[in-house]
């Protein structure tokens, strides 16, 4: 089942530009009504069920099914996303509630490093080598061809 967007629970994240679905679902499948202000999936055939937006909600309007390999059939899943992890509550079908929570972060939000410390220049492009080489392959120099 591909992710569905509860309207009643849509508040289109208030009112921005992109809401914060549209920015993380990497298929750009989630698009915002700005009519309605509520965001929705415009092609569910095409959707992973990746679950990323999701995860990222902040309404909690989004559901997609959850997988055998971590929820028995007919239960519910849902997550609740922090900083530092995400709480995911799974709702039985005999109503019974189970929580967990999962770290999503290995280093504090704001200090990771994009280029890894690596020094970058303007023939980087043109270079034939990896973004890292030579250094990441500890030889002082590779073979040429």
């Amino acid at each position: 089942m591909p992710s569905f967007v509860i309207t009643e629970k849509c508040d289109g994240c208030k009112a921005l530009d992109k809401t914060a679905c549209q920015y993380i679902c990497p298929n750009d499948l989630m698009v915002l009504n700005k009519d309605l202000m509520k965001a929705n999936n415009q092609a569910p055939e095409m959707c992973w069920e990746c679950m990323c937006c999701v995860k990222i909600c902040p309404t909690q309007a989004i559901e997609v099914r959850g997988y055998a390999d971590f929820v028995p059939l007919g239960a519910s899943v849902t997550p609740m996303r922090s900083t530092d992890a995400i709480m995911w509550t799974v709702k039985f079908r005999n109503g019974m509630l189970k929580r967990f929570k999962f770290p999503i972060r290995t280093t504090p939000e704001g200090s990771a490093v994009p280029d890894g410390g690596y020094p970058t220049g303007t023939d980087d492009l043109k270079s034939p080598l990896l973004f890292t080489e030579p250094e990441s392959t500890r030889c002082g120099e590779l073979p040429k061809l």
